[in-house]
């Protein structure tokens, strides 16, 4: 069966348009202007740009510039598009020139021909217009960055619970490997013993920092420009409608929205942007770090530190049997570095806006919603495929423990360095322990160099006078 066309018409000429697209002409010149990334708008900045529109109509129609069959179809249109239909007919490229015009003309060609689909099915005579009633007061410039920002707010509240589950996971992991001593290791050399728990609480405390920022981040985006209009003078809206269409917004979304004070400001700086972006950097950082940890920990098994066993979730190789990757951990650091990447960008686009607008606006979208989705992917698959039944490996990592000469430095404090390291001399010379070297070389009794290693004195803060009273009761 062939495809079916209808033409629309306007100052360029005419185009044909598949008759079952609900967008018009406007949107298929933009699919013929800018095929460059393939990348569609998200679910998310979808939703949240029809939550602006239906404020808007719902704001226009109280004030009587809308007459009310028009204003509910709009509406209605608004709410399926909130609800997830429609969002097939939103077609645009996410990277486009005019700042997201094109964005706004397909949205506002979706809702009006619905609009019009849902008024013939009421019989009305009423056709709504694009422009003249679902782009009534408004311009592009106050509706994307406005929806960009519901859209982020949206988004940063979703992340707050997979960051604190993630938090909690790790709390209890500290609390459930308290007593297991693991070499600490400092530029990947022998350090000095630490416990497993204080490796889970260090990993524990950044994301709580993180989760902080994300919270205190929404502060930095509720204040909106939307009634601005082009520059963020109002041009062409009413003082009612600009006085009165942020409540309305905030209505719908839930979210502490406000008017920013300075609309002009709010129309051509992104810096608030960038401000969310740096946060978003700072937990990738953080969950790269925690991601590099745990591939060096659970490394070998044989050949390498093997003290954290981590869920085997595929095979490794095609060519070495037996072989298991860690591989959530890997996926999620490739996140991260994307969000580190996408954190840099961020910062050039704000910079490169001229004079009263930001042009470069639909690229600061995509980069800051795609860093959000990859945090709250990253951040839900690496507690729950790798950390939530990740366990430790206590025999080895105390064999670690007992193993490496890094084990004298707990002495220093009580016989001095130089003393220190003719112990380390007796333990190699002879095929010693350092605790059977510490007996034949000062005659300290075995047992005490084992309290010196209990987990008890590498949670204390130092040492104190008790800690090293054994070493004045020994026979000189």
């Amino acid at each position: 069966m062939m495809e079916q066309f209808r033409t629309e018409y306007d100052e360029l000429g005419s185009v044909d348009i598949p008759t079952e697209a609900l967008y018009g002409i406007q949107t298929v010149r933009a699919l013929q202007n800018f095929p460059l990334s393939g990348y569609r708008l998200p679910p998310v900045f979808i939703r949240s740009y029809a939550e602006v529109k239906l404020a808007c109509v719902r704001t226009n129609c109280a004030l009587g510039f809308l007459p009310a069959p028009i204003a509910q179809a709009i509406a209605c249109a608004c709410q399926e598009i909130i609800d997830g239909k429609l969002h097939e007919h939103i077609v645009v490229d996410a990277f486009q020139g005019g700042a997201g015009t094109s964005t706004n003309m397909n949205f506002n060609e979706v809702i009006a021909k619905r609009a019009n689909e849902l008024l013939k099915s009421t019989s009305s005579a009423d056709t709504v217009h694009p422009l003249h009633h679902v782009n009534q007061h408004q311009s592009t410039n106050d509706t994307y960055p406005t929806a960009l920002k519901v859209a982020v707010l949206h988004e940063l509240k979703a992340l707050e619970q997979p960051v604190a589950d993630m938090q909690e996971c790790l709390q209890r992991k500290e609390t459930e490997y308290c007593n297991v001593l693991r070499l600490a290791r400092t530029q990947l050399q022998d350090a000095v013993p630490i416990t497993a728990g204080m490796t889970f609480g260090a990993w524990a405390e950044a994301v709580a920092r993180d989760r902080w920022r994300l919270f205190k981040s929404r502060e930095r985006i509720r204040q909106v420009n939307l009634g601005g209009t082009a520059v963020g003078t109002g041009l062409g809206a009413p003082r009612d409608y600009i006085l009165r269409v942020c409540d309305e917004l905030r209505q719908i979304t839930g979210l502490k929205l406000s008017r920013s004070e300075n609309l002009v400001d709010a129309t051509q700086n992104l810096d608030s942007f960038v401000e969310v972006s740096g946060m978003l950097k700072a937990c990738a950082v953080n969950l790269l770090k925690i991601c590099s940890d745990i591939r060096l920990l659970s490394s070998g098994p044989t050949a390498g530190f093997a003290e954290l066993r981590i869920p085997a979730l595929q095979t490794g190789s095609t060519i070495m049997p037996g072989k298991v990757n860690p591989v959530i951990p890997e996926a999620v650091s490739q996140a991260a570095l994307r969000i580190m990447s996408n954190d840099g960008l961020a910062g050039q686009v704000a910079a490169l806006g001229n004079l009263e607008l930001n042009q470069f606006m639909p690229l600061m979208a995509h980069s800051l919603l795609e860093s959000l989705h990859l945090l709250r992917q990253g951040v839900s698959l690496l507690h729950t495929r790798c950390l939530a039944d990740m366990s430790v490996n206590a025999e080895r990592s105390r064999h670690h423990v007992v193993s490496s000469a890094a084990l004298i430095r707990v002495l220093v404090p009580a016989i001095g360095y130089a003393e220190a390291e003719k112990i380390i001399q007796h333990a190699k010379q002879y095929n010693l322990s350092l605790a059977e070297a510490a007996e034949h070389s000062i005659g300290m009794p075995a047992d005490t160099f084992t309290r010196l290693l209990s987990p008890e004195c590498m949670r204390q803060l130092g040492y104190t006078d008790e800690t090293y009273a054994a070493f004045r009761k020994r026979p000189q």
